[in-house]
């Protein structure tokens, strides 16, 4: 048995192929091994906050206390729509930690989750945040100097194409055929002069193909959680994006961050 509490699944892309370990405590287990295995997951009921450690009776954005939630700005409404960005207000929460990941390269993509959506990402994200979205394709197609730029920028393709992802069709493996060099180019046609007007660079990259370890997509997709269940239990049948898919459900262990489990195979 092992036992901790839990991050979100770190992922590797080798040769177009993930690889998942799940944190949990101070180990790192490796998830595609127990691909076609039964296991079982226990929750007693303990919590801690992934920013202090505290115990906390009640997770927010995904593992953080309350108390951490209203003050970090990994947690702000920025985080999620960056074109709000007020750190030139001087009203940034954190602005040491604002200049460290929102000052810097980011990219503007395109990704098939099922449908065609634009994103964007830290240069130093990729393909990470691809994978835990469950893009089969991605394709960078703009570089912008900080996080507020790509966003506005984002906020001028949704006019294109939406920026949602459809979880239950991304698991069911729902996907259209796409040409994701097309949409860009004609992105790049509608919108050039504004490009132009942030100062971004278009990018002529090669599109990344993410094959992901599933033995068998749910053909019905049953969502699982910690706060309705103690133990979650059955044969593991793939991962996708941050969601494990048992033949009973599936479970989103992104959302978990911060839970102290156990776990059996």
């Amino acid at each position: 048995m092992m036992e901790g509490n839990i991050l979100k699944m770190k992922s590797q892309l080798n040769d177009g192929h993930v690889q998942y370990h799940l944190p949990m405590g101070d180990e790192l287990v490796d998830m595609n091994a127990l691909i076609g295995k039964k296991i079982k997951f226990s929750y007693k009921g303990q919590i801690n906050c992934i920013a202090t450690g505290e115990k906390i009776s009640k997770s927010y954005n995904q593992g953080y206390s309350y108390k951490s939630f209203i003050s970090l700005a990994r947690c702000d409404m920025c985080i999620m729509k960056p074109e709000t960005c007020h750190f030139d207000k001087g009203t940034c929460r954190e602005p040491e930690w604002g200049e460290k990941n929102c000052f810097i390269p980011h990219y503007v993509y395109l990704a098939n989750t099922g449908s065609v959506k634009v994103g964007i990402t830290r240069h130093t994200q990729t393909p990470t945040r691809w994978i835990d979205q469950g893009a089969e394709e991605a394709l960078p197609i703009l570089e912008v100097k900080d996080r507020k730029t790509s966003g506005l920028l984002e906020v001028e393709i949704k006019n294109f194409v939406g920026d949602k992802t459809n979880w239950r069709n991304m698991l069911k493996g729902n996907y259209p055929e796409v040409d994701l060099y097309a949409i860009r180019d004609e992105i790049f046609d509608s919108i050039e002069p504004i490009i132009d007007d942030f100062d971004a660079e278009m990018l002529e990259e090669d599109l990344v193909t993410i094959n992901f370890p599933i033995e068998q997509a749910p053909k019905k997709v049953k969502s699982m959680s910690f706060d309705k269940l103690d133990v979650i239990e059955g044969v593991l049948q793939g991962i996708k994006g941050q969601y494990l898919i048992f033949d009973c459900g599936v479970i989103n262990m992104r959302k978990h961050q911060g839970y102290y489990l156990y776990l059996e195979s």
